[in-house]
């Protein structure tokens, strides 16, 4: 389609959009983008104030304040492996059952903080409770690749 018959329907398309409007009982001016001066009369300009920058961005080299987080709670978990099985499987568990993971003897575990991987680590006895040495930490970098 030409230039010219877009024109020319856009045109036809306006004048029947200006017809519509007529029998609705709608005034409608040609070729004017200024409301009526009735409704003019009414309206105001609206004032705004200019935006300010107030200097409160962080800028590398700067000491971030990070006490208001410090008291967030959130959930550690730490993962031997996985595994899945159908529903049948599941329910023929019993004391003994020995569920095979996906993990080898011996891997490390991931810690998990709110369900988002931060380190790998191995598990140690601590006075007479299970705890978690870590073995290393997962780059920042890492991290928002597997977010991907």
């Amino acid at each position: 389609m030409s230039d010219e018959d877009k024109g020319k329907s856009e045109q036809e398309l306006a004048d029947e959009w200006a017809a519509a409007m007529e029998d609705q009982g709608v005034s409608v001016e040609e070729d004017s983008d200024e409301a009526p001066a009735a409704e003019a009369a009414d309206t105001q300009k609206a004032s705004f104030d200019e935006l300010k920058d107030e200097g409160h961005a962080v800028r590398g080299g700067e000491d971030v304040n990070l006490d208001v987080i410090m008291d967030i709670p959130v959930s550690v978990s730490m993962e031997i492996g996985r595994t899945r099985m159908p529903i049948r499987n599941l329910l023929q568990l019993n004391q003994g059952s020995v569920v095979e993971l996906d993990r080898l003897a011996g891997e490390p575990m991931d810690v998990l903080v709110n369900g988002t991987l931060i380190a790998h680590g191995e598990v140690v006895v601590v006075n007479e409770k299970f705890g978690v040495r870590l073995t290393d930490i997962i780059s920042q970098a890492e991290r928002v690749k597997r977010l991907k």
